[in-house]
């Protein structure tokens, strides 16, 4: 008969909890989500970046009312 002279042991790893299924519901959800911080991160950006324009083409026309290199229309409203 045959011995083994040391044994062999074997731990048991606890296993990690299994994940919850994802759903459509919760990936159009976060879809959703990401587009509409996008969305107003855009609209942020425009009206900072379109505030900066008009600022500075009214410091340039405080500092030079008549440019000659455009025709300013006159357009009252």
């Amino acid at each position: 008969m045959l011995q083994v002279e040391n044994p062999i042991v074997v731990e048991m790893v606890k296993q990690p909890p299994i994940t919850p299924e994802i759903s459509y519901g919760s990936v159009l959800a976060s879809a959703l989500g990401v587009v509409g911080v996008v969305f107003i991160a855009g609209i942020i950006v425009g009206i900072v970046v379109g505030a900066t324009i008009i600022w500075r083409k009214r410091q340039r026309e405080a500092i030079d009312p008549v440019d000659h290199s455009h025709v300013t229309l006159h357009i009252s409203g």
